[in-house]
């Protein structure tokens, strides 16, 4: 309703839930000795890719809430698969299901790794609206149902990676920032999108803490063509499955050229500017965090050196360093957007 107002395991293949149950019982001993990933809270030791059917991932089943709604089940029977090779895709193995959804920053629920994920299993996302305006003929309060029924979701394998140095591959379900775009009608002053989270401090500990170093709402925002270009996705889920609350359901924004921050979760607002909208890291810390915070190995944060990353699980086993790419690996795609532009000053 509209109410105005690289591996020897391919990582294109993925443990069957069939495979999953059957090594469970491995999982549990390798918890109890201790072979989690390192700063995870205890998130574990997973397994990595197999063999698989259908979709190229699917989240453990016992991992799963059910779905909020009957709708959001029905949008779920059919994901259009990833295409292999295409622009959507990556060759790397996949970050275990676990790990993506135990190791977040979600500062509404909490400062810590593990925060989100102790502390949002009982947040509601239906319903859930969008409220939408600014420079567009079609402002209003859009039910998130409006947005997805007409949408074919699709998989999407996109490297995350974020400022602290720490990297993911995630498999994430949903739609282009774009076809919601087109469907209220942007203006000619429209030259950013500016996105809010939801403040409900009953439901998101932090924002009811007088320690918190965020003046909430958080707040991002792209530029015009950033949020119209291919990559950039709205995100309603992961591994196959409905978005958990601690990655930021029950739909987020994905832009994998740029640091994670800039991908907000749990989105209420999003308006059309002609002028540079706030975002939250850049007015607290302004000469730490830009405005574009696309990935860039060249200029390096006073905490964290950006020309190397860790990718995650880390294990006793394995540090997972590598080189960090220039716009993530999505050069191709995006490095035409900011042609003539001194990223080293719009960083």
């Amino acid at each position: 309703m509209l109410i105005k107002t690289r591996s020897e395991i391919p990582s294109s293949e993925i443990t069957p839930e069939s495979v999953y149950h059957s090594r469970r019982q491995f999982m549990g001993n390798a918890l109890t000795l201790g072979l989690g990933a390192a700063g995870m809270g205890g998130a574990g030791l997973s397994l990595a890719a197999a063999p698989g059917d259908g979709l190229r991932a699917r989240a453990p089943s016992d991992m799963v809430r059910s779905a909020p709604a009957p709708w959001w089940q029905e949008k779920f029977q059919n994901i259009q698969p990833v295409e292999r090779g295409g622009d959507f895709w990556t060759d790397e193995d996949l970050t275990p299901y676990r790990d993506v959804v135990t190791y977040n920053n979600f500062y509404e629920f909490g400062m810590n790794k593990d925060d989100p994920y102790k502390y949002s299993q009982t947040f509601k996302v239906d319903p859930w609206s969008i409220d939408i305006g600014g420079e567009c003929d079609k402002p209003g309060v859009y039910h998130l149902e409006d947005f997805l029924k007409p949408q074919q979701l699709e998989e999407r394998i996109y490297r995350l990676r974020c400022v602290e140095r720490w990297s993911m591959v995630i498999p994430w379900v949903g739609f282009s920032l774009a076809d919601l775009i087109r469907r209220v009608e942007p203006n000619s002053k429209a030259k950013y999108v500016a996105f809010e989270t939801l403040v409900d401090p009953e439901q998101m500990p932090a924002q009811r803490s007088r320690f918190s170093i965020v003046d909430w709402p958080y707040r991002e925002g792209l530029r015009m063509d950033e949020a119209m270009n291919p990559l950039t996705f709205l995100a309603v889920g992961l591994y196959g499955n409905y978005l958990p609350p601690q990655n930021g359901a029950p739909i987020r924004l994905v832009v994998p050229w740029k640091y994670g921050f800039k991908s907000v979760k749990s989105i209420v607002k999003i308006r059309f500017t002609e002028q540079e909208p706030p975002t939250t890291w850049n007015m607290m810390q302004p000469s730490e965090y830009g405005f574009y915070a696309n990935v860039n190995p060249n200029v390096h944060h006073p905490r964290w050196r950006q020309d190397m990353e860790t990718r995650l699980p880390r294990t006793l086993f394995s540090v997972s360093r590598q080189d960090t790419l220039m716009f993530n690996g999505y050069g191709d795609q995006v490095a035409h957007l900011y042609e003539g532009m001194d990223l080293a000053r719009y960083y």
